[in-house]
């Protein structure tokens, strides 16, 4: 399929050729069956960048590439699998525990479609090569998750710091980024403009900057040096259980990237940690001797 073979080659495109493939990913398969022009003014870009990016694919011209959509198209609906895959999504006989559980499987197992594999792998080598300062922020919900990225990356690597307001009383933190820092920004829809903002901010410092959104994207990828948009359709809110595996699928790849300095600052993070709880332990010792005595 196309969009298969643009995941796999998102690595070789240039950054306009980028933008297009995004767009078009995005909104997969109906972008591509709009004109080309139209692509061009969603993606940001030119109608020639658009023919480039069907040309790189290995399809002659644009008309070629409708009708292999339209055929793709044709092709999903008659597949007894597609039916079958229908049916299972209205299907009654199961309790509601099973059904979401399914559901939750399906949305982190989208993941390996819905992450171009090089854009993952640029995140990973951005983050594991030594970055002056990493500043990570999201927005209304996901500011929490950024906090949980920041405080599990920041036992991988150093200079790690969570920006609950970007823009605002953590200006500094943005303010610090330079060539060779990396901005993390989380924007799903409902997108926010403080986390737009902040991807343009990084840009203009010269910061490396990584969007994690949804599959519909952020506008904040028109700053983005690397995307990784994940599934998070669910009912009623948004789903956050594709994002968290994404989160701990880069945690953990950023630390093997960082191989013995990575593991050297673990360890300094778990000495700390057991000498904090050896003083609470010891603490609670001495107040239930002291009851005790009393």
């Amino acid at each position: 399929m196309i969009n298969n073979e643009i995941f796999t080659r998102m690595g070789e495109l240039s950054p306009a050729e980028k933008k297009v493939a995004r767009a078009l990913l995005s909104s997969y398969p109906s972008a591509g069956l709009e004109s080309a022009a139209t692509l061009a003014k969603s993606a940001g870009t030119s109608t020639p960048t658009v023919l480039r990016l069907i040309s790189r694919l290995g399809i002659g011209s644009y008309p070629d590439f409708q009708r292999k959509l339209r055929d793709e198209i044709t092709n999903h609906m008659k597949s007894p699998v597609s039916r079958t895959e229908h049916g299972m999504l209205h299907r009654t006989g199961t309790g509601l525990l099973q059904e979401a559980v399914a559901d939750k499987v399906a949305m982190i197992e989208s993941m390996a479609l819905s992450v171009p594999p090089s854009e993952f792998d640029r995140a990973v080598q951005a983050l594991a090569s030594r970055p002056r300062r990493v500043a990570i922020s999201g927005g209304y919900f996901t500011r929490y998750l950024a906090m949980l990225l920041s405080t599990q990356l920041d036992q991988a690597i150093d200079n790690v710091d969570f920006a609950g307001e970007p823009l605002g009383r953590d200006i500094g933190k943005y303010l610090s980024l330079g060539p060779g820092s990396v901005a993390i920004v989380l924007d799903f829809r409902r997108y926010e403009l403080s986390s737009i903002r902040a991807a343009e901010f990084a840009k203009r410092q010269g910061a490396t900057v990584i969007v994690i959104t949804d599959q519909e994207l952020s506008p904040a990828v028109d700053s983005a040096d690397i995307v990784l948009p994940v599934t998070v359709d669910g009912i009623p809110f948004d789903s956050v259980v594709g994002v968290v595996a994404l989160l701990e699928t880069l945690v953990a790849a950023v630390l093997l990237a960082a191989g013995d300095r990575g593991l050297a600052r673990m360890k300094l993070w778990e000495e700390s940690v057991h000498l904090a709880r050896a003083y609470r332990e010891s603490a609670e010792n001495q107040s239930i001797e002291q009851r005790e005595e009393d």
